[in-house]
């Protein structure tokens, strides 16, 4: 992909109508925590599940795919409403495929955010590639946006914000705060 200008990138952002999140690495630092008993731990940032929730308010619908299992993935989507979530499938572009099956909606329409190669098979197909600032540097030569912040510490409130901005739908969420 060609690296874009910002208003390629907000022309883009204007059709969005769902955006589908990795976890590891985007949703989370990319580490993976282990109790001593096996149990799995992740860490979620705040501004990203805020910024999930004002999007969706927005009129964007929001989706995850990510290639590990995990109840608390499981948990994170339900605690912020997201109904659109596919666990355990390395073949992101058909787990998309199958996540939207009877949506009306075009590749052009969908962003997705990812920062590792299993993303790409989905951000080089999709109206809107975006990546976090500690992505793997192929993904990032193939992103049309990268955030200034990492995987797990508010790249994704930017997207959602970079979203909402182009759409026009920023200064009325944010106005809900500020009266």
């Amino acid at each position: 992909m060609k690296h874009l200008s910002l208003d390629e990138i907000q022309q883009k952002a204007r059709a969005i109508k769902y955006l589908l999140l990795d976890v590891d690495g985007v949703l989370t630092d990319g580490k993976l925590y282990f109790s001593g008993e096996g149990y799995e731990m992740k860490a979620f940032h705040t501004l990203d599940g805020h910024g999930i929730k004002m999007l969706r308010r927005s009129g964007v619908e929001v989706g995850i795919i990510t290639g590990r299992n995990s109840s608390i993935v499981a948990k994170r989507a339900a605690d912020l409403g997201i109904k659109l979530l596919i666990q355990g499938r390395e073949d992101k572009f058909a787990a998309m495929q199958e996540l939207l099956d009877g949506h009306s909606v075009e590749l052009n329409e969908i962003a997705f955010m990812g920062d590792d190669y299993p993303d790409l098979t989905v951000m080089c197909k999709v109206g809107l590639a975006l990546t976090v600032a500690n992505a793997h540097h192929a993904v990032v030569e193939l992103a049309h946006w990268q955030s200034t912040n990492k995987g797990g510490e508010g790249a994704v409130r930017d997207a959602c914000d970079l979203i909402m901005k182009a759409q026009g739908t920023f200064d009325a969420a944010l106005q809900a705060y500020t009266r």
